[in-house]
């Protein structure tokens, strides 16, 4: 599992308390076999300037140095300037330059097998969740390896529910600790929950 979430900059304030905490979760994260990397446009020098800050959402220390990669540089910026993507188009000009878009807060978590299994994208001026994105993950990898899903707000222990194309025959088979269905107006027996397996 890998997690590719971007910075418009180098030194910007929102994204320095997001490197800072991406790195105190770090051990989460490796618990759950996830890798992460952030990028960013800046040279590697500003880069490792920057993971000299050792205040980064409480961060003791410069483990988010292993978190920054460069990225294409001047291609990018081109590429995402070309599909007018910039922070500029959404009012937020208060920097010297444009953030390109597709750098400033964006989320992508892909599977084992390379294919994106979700992707957010934040404003600039709004940190990312971390303890929801580490939520997603688990409800990610439980529904990878198991034939149920999560409902809203769920959180690990919480029930899960069947997925609609398992028969009820082989869904008591497959949860020992049993199924239950919720009672709705209509009387439709399709919303049924299980322990978390």
């Amino acid at each position: 599992w890998g997690i590719l979430f971007s910075h418009p900059r180098d030194f910007t304030p929102v994204c320095t308390t997001e490197l800072g905490r991406a790195a105190k979760l770090a051990p989460e994260f490796a618990k759950r076999n996830v890798k992460m990397i952030a990028l960013s446009i800046d040279s590697v020098q500003d880069h490792l300037s920057w993971c000299k800050v050792r205040t980064m959402g409480g961060c003791k220390g410069s483990l988010c140095c292993y978190l920054v990669l460069k990225a294409r540089g001047k291609a990018h910026t081109e590429q995402s300037t070309s599909l007018e993507l910039s922070s500029s188009s959404l009012g937020q000009t208060s920097s010297p330059q444009p953030l390109t878009l597709s750098l400033c807060a964006q989320v992508f978590v892909f599977g084992p097998d390379k294919k994106l299994k979700l992707s957010i994208l934040y404003p600039a001026t709004t940190g990312r969740n971390f303890d929801e994105i580490l939520r997603v993950v688990d409800s990610l990898q439980l529904t990878a390896y198991k034939k149920v899903a999560t409902p809203v707000d769920w959180k690990p222990g919480d029930s899960v529910m069947v997925v609609p194309t398992l028969p009820d025959e082989e869904a008591k088979k497959l949860f020992p600790k049993g199924v239950f269905t919720k009672d709705l107006p209509s009387g439709k027996k399709y919303l049924r929950y299980t322990p978390q397996p």
